[in-house]
């Protein structure tokens, strides 16, 4: 554009000096102040020659028009240049996203994809939410990226029609319309995958809550059948005498109770199966407490302290061990007569004394709990003195029993229920989650290492 001015000016001066050459005009030489261009006329004080030619004021409108054309395509390709950085940007952050989601996908294809990320802008956390965000911000860069294109069309075709001058900015670089061209395409493939990903991610959800809800009635049916079966064995064992009480922890709210209260009695004999391994000690197998004697007849083996029996809460210690987790057949007997006592484990006497309350009646109305110890007639247990462990057969007889009849239960060659203390299903309730179980203590006893 500059040249192109120039060159105007120059045929112009050419004809002008042609003119005053042809008519004879002569040459005047003016003196031309310091460091001013000497192609330029002045006149002799030193002032520029105003031109007062219509070509050239023509001519410098002209160029006026052009300038002010040109400064504002430089404007508008400015904002245009910064809009086109805005949207590359743009592109990039959904670029960078996409391959970041794309990562963990990769990485976590064997769990859940967590689609509550920001992956573009503020996308929602649902998934039909998310397409609809994402096609709408496809649709948005496309129309911005027409708009672009349109008005760099508008702004080329008006420095076309204006003129192009030497510094004419050019049209949209190719390279960068094909980079968004690419970008917005790789964004659409994006679009497709996710889209892809977001319904399979909903079948996999749908067979996921379909399997659980299958796992969950199943697991429901068998515990309903297991709570079907454990009532059916409480209530109805096969004979009355088979069952067990199962005490599994040491706490003060455990225990059994015999429905049965004794009579008044000079003599008893107690037989039971027991199995424990606690430690120290197995705590309180049974109590009978009366009013006003809580210790009426105590099996306790407390701490490190031996296996005692109480009477009247007069105290004789047995030469028995049956911590070893186990079943153990154990009885007791004792007479008033003296206070004489015998100790069997197993059929085996082991251990006998005297002098335990000698003289002194049971007395009769009293509570017979299993596995606590009484400090009240009936309850104020001490979970310390806890018996820890499965009791089986507790029978109470009146009498002192027969060495050979004590013999023939041990071994599982006899059974002979107590006439005092049957042990017997509906004579014994269980307490505080204490479970009572079918046993046939005889043959659990021949599968035991």
């Amino acid at each position: 554009m500059l040249a192109f001015l120039v060159g105007l000016l120059y045929l112009v001066s050419g004809r002008t000096v042609r003119a005053q050459d042809a008519t004879g005009s002569r040459f005047f030489c003016s003196a031309i102040p310091a460091g001013a261009d000497p192609s330029c006329s002045f006149e002799p004080n030193g002032n520029r020659v105003q031109s007062t030619s219509p070509v050239e004021d023509e001519l410098r409108n002209t160029i006026l028009q052009l300038r002010e054309t040109i400064l504002q395509q430089k404007e508008t390709i400015v904002s245009q240049q910064g809009t086109i950085k805005e949207l590359n940007s743009k592109l990039a952050r959904c670029e960078a996203a996409a391959e970041d989601s794309a990562g963990r996908s990769r990485g976590q294809s064997s769990r859940r994809k967590d689609y509550s990320k920001n992956t573009m802008g503020d996308l929602p956390r649902d998934p039909t939410e998310t397409i609809d965000q994402l096609g709408k911000t496809m649709q948005g860069l496309k129309g911005r990226l027409e708009n672009l294109e349109q008005q760099q069309l508008r702004a080329n075709t008006s420095a076309a029609a204006a003129g192009a001058g030497g510094n004419a900015v050019g049209p949209l670089p190719a390279e960068l319309r094909e980079l968004l061209k690419h970008r917005l395409g790789a964004l659409e493939g994006q679009l497709l995958r996710k889209v892809a990903e977001l319904e399979e991610e909903k079948s996999q959800l749908y067979n996921e809550t379909a399997a659980h809800r299958q796992r969950t009635e199943s697991t429901l049916t068998s515990l309903l059948e297991r709570i079907t079966e454990l009532e059916r064995s409480n209530n109805a064992f096969k004979s009355p005498e088979d069952f067990k009480v199962s005490l599994p922890l040491r706490t003060n709210y455990l225990y059994g109770r015999i429905k049965k209260s004794l009579p008044e009695m000079y003599a008893f004999t107690v037989c039971m199966w027991l199995k424990s391994s606690a430690s120290p000690g197995i705590g309180t197998p049974f109590s009978y407490g009366v009013p006003g004697q809580a210790n009426e007849i105590v099996l306790i083996e407390w701490g490190n302290n031996p296996i005692e029996l109480l009477v009247n809460d007069k105290v004789a210690q047995l030469p028995l061990s049956v911590s070893d987790g186990r079943w153990h057949h154990i009885c007791i007997t004792w007479t008033t007569r003296d206070g004489f006592w015998e100790a069997y484990q197993d059929g085996e006497r082991l251990g006998t004394g005297e002098n335990l309350a000698p003289w002194h009646p049971i007395k009769p109305g009293g509570v017979i709990i299993l596995g606590q110890e009484q400090d009240m007639v009936g309850g104020r247990f001490d979970a310390t003195q806890a018996f820890v462990g499965e009791l089986s057969q507790f029978n109470m007889w009146d009498r002192v029993l027969r060495p050979v009849d004590i013999m023939g239960m041990a071994n599982c060659s006899s059974y002979m229920p107590g006439n005092i203390v049957p042990w017997i299903d509906t004579n014994v309730e269980v307490m505080g989650g204490a479970s009572k179980a079918a046993l046939e203590i005889c043959e659990d006893r021949m599968f035991e290492p």
